[in-house]
């Protein structure tokens, strides 16, 4: 009886091998051919030939190696909006897209942490307040796309070159916690004589509240009578970003 299981279970086990080995020497997939084209050009012409779902594509290619990736970098596209939507967006959210399960979503994610790693790297030790643009690229990468407020603190040195970054508060989605006296108890701890101030609204407006505002103007006195400086307090949204400094409010 044992047998007869065995030689059952390896016969019908067998079955999808040997439709796959014919079906190979039958005809290739229609998309092996499309890949290598798009292979082609981003080796020839760069990144910039290329639409974003087209550079999703050739991401998916490494993480779904045996299926056609063009409807799915399609679906995801349309369902997040841009392709920093897409790696900013959460797994479980990735994963209602078709074709995305949950190794997929997590590679995805992976590819956002490193995209992240990268920008902050160019600015360790970098004059920050010289490469401000290279700032703000990296805070909208790593917090616009968030479903939690988070207030994220850039220490700077005497140089205003970037010490450390760090989340020191994740909050709900319209509100976050934010002690003035621990922000600059940490800025003292790092030997930082200044700070720039972040944080998102995942509702997308950046627009300062009432409350965003009367929260920096305390961190900003708190940090004056002990010789730390608040540069500016930035608030990222999903299209867009506020400058206190350049509000006029600090």
């Amino acid at each position: 009886m044992g047998s007869g299981n065995n030689d059952e279970r390896g016969f019908f086990g067998e079955q999808p091998l040997r439709a796959l080995e014919k079906g190979r020497s039958d005809s290739k997939p229609h998309y092996l051919g499309h890949r290598e084209r798009l292979r082609e050009r981003f080796s020839t012409a760069g990144h910039l030939a290329l639409a974003d779902y087209e550079l999703l594509e050739l991401l998916l290619f490494r993480l779904i190696p045996r299926s056609d990736t063009k409807p799915v970098a399609k679906a995801l596209l349309e369902r997040f909006g841009s392709l920093a939507q897409v790696l900013g967006a959460p797994e479980a959210l990735l994963q209602e897209v078709k074709g995305v399960g949950p190794a997929v979503a997590l590679d995805l994610k992976i590819v956002a942490a490193a995209a992240q790693r990268m920008l902050r790297s160019e600015l360790k030790g970098r004059e920050t307040l010289a490469s401000w643009t290279q700032v703000l690229d990296y805070c909208r990468a790593a917090m616009a796309f968030e479903e939690r407020e988070q207030f994220r603190i850039l220490f700077l040195d005497k140089k205003n070159a970037l010490i450390a970054d760090e989340v020191q508060q994740t909050g709900t989605v319209d509100h976050t916690p934010v002690y003035p006296r621990e922000v600059v108890k940490r800025a003292l701890e790092l030997s930082a004589t200044a700070i720039v101030l972040v944080h998102n609204h995942p509702s997308g407006d950046p627009t300062p509240s009432r409350a965003d505002i009367e929260m920096t103007k305390e961190i900003v006195e708190t940090g004056k009578r002990l010789g730390i400086a608040v540069h500016d307090h930035l608030i990222i949204g999903k299209k867009g970003y506020a400058s206190m400094k350049g509000l006029l409010l600090i």
